[in-house]
């Protein structure tokens, strides 16, 4: 069974910074597109950074120059690299694994506060 978790969420102070992870289990279907996602009270759910199997990035307009999405294809993990936090960047955040030939995964989330 395909697992997903998240770790590295936390209260931060504005300015502050936090390194989310997400680990990968239970499959052996090779990993295509790696995601985050985010979802603050009341709003959808975002996409925040993706990484691609070749290693090419794209991010939300809102996050550039400040979060840097990376992958370990031999330990099954994706990270989040958040710098210069904000308050408005307060929300739960999710990974997403795409997998070829077996569809999409997700995990269960981590909650990230951004906070005085």
């Amino acid at each position: 069974q395909v697992q997903l978790v998240e770790s590295g969420g936390g209260l931060v102070q504005p300015g502050g910074s936090l390194r989310l992870s997400c680990v990968v289990s239970g499959t052996m279907f090779r990993i295509d597109n790696m995601e985050w996602y985010r979802q603050a009270p009341g709003k959808r759910r975002e996409l925040v950074a993706t990484i691609t199997r070749r290693g090419t990035t794209h991010y939300a307009d809102s996050v550039k120059g400040r979060f840097t999405i990376s992958r370990d294809d031999a330990e099954k993990m994706v990270y989040l690299q958040m710098n210069s936090l904000k308050p408005e960047d307060t929300a739960v955040y999710y990974c997403k694994a795409d997998f070829y030939l077996d569809g999409a995964h997700w995990g269960q989330g981590t909650q990230v506060t951004v906070s005085s």
